[in-house]
């Protein structure tokens, strides 16, 4: 499911959903924080207060120097801080007592975090990840995330989230005026995502 960021900034839930029926039953949650900075203590009372099974982050502003601040009690933290440059950064929480293990991609320039959740029971494993795409992101940076999207897609069950910064996609009528855009809705299109 690739689900287009509804604009709010903050820790404000941009979007929760419970993923239910044959797969799993998650309680997810994701937001586009523009820096974690102050924001990190906000967070941790949302996820406990509503008891979130995922919660997944754009824009951390994360480096080295916050991994002191970033951990949750009870959640397993997956994260991608951008390289040689301060901004952007995805992260995931998943809740510990699920297995979850990280799936490594091929380059590090798509900022995109994917985790393979196990499944309980009878349940089928879940792939959930985050993405963001910054939106000066060249074409050839965009297919590389098209293709990694192509081959995780091909799971029994995908929850992807993001802010992928494609503002004149008109998603009532699956249109867009940019030819970036455009290739975007092609990808989804092409790999069933809703």
């Amino acid at each position: 499911m690739v689900v287009p960021r509804n604009g709010q900034v903050g820790v404000r839930p941009s979007y929760t959903k419970e993923v239910v029926g044959p797969v799993a039953q998650l309680k997810c949650f994701y937001t586009n924080v523009c820096s974690m900075g102050n924001k990190q203590e906000e967070l941790k009372a949302i996820v406990q207060q509503e008891s979130y099974d995922v919660v997944a982050i754009m824009e951390t502003w994360w480096d080295d120097l916050h991994d002191w601040s970033a951990a949750m009690d009870g959640y397993k933290l997956f994260r991608r801080d951008r390289q040689g440059r301060r901004g952007e950064g995805v992260a995931l929480y998943v809740r510990e007592s699920y297995e979850c293990q990280e799936l490594i991609e091929g380059t590090s320039r798509v900022e995109c975090l994917r985790v393979r959740i196990k499944g309980r029971a009878s349940k089928v494993d879940i792939i959930g990840g985050v993405s963001y795409r910054p939106p000066s992101q060249n074409v050839d940076i965009d297919e590389i995330f098209y293709k990694q999207l192509g081959k995780v897609s091909r799971s029994l069950a995908l929850v992807l989230v993001g802010d992928f910064n494609l503002p004149d996609i008109s998603w009532a009528q699956n249109t867009a005026e940019r030819e970036q855009s455009r290739r975007f809705l092609e990808c989804v299109g092409d790999n069933f995502l809703t």
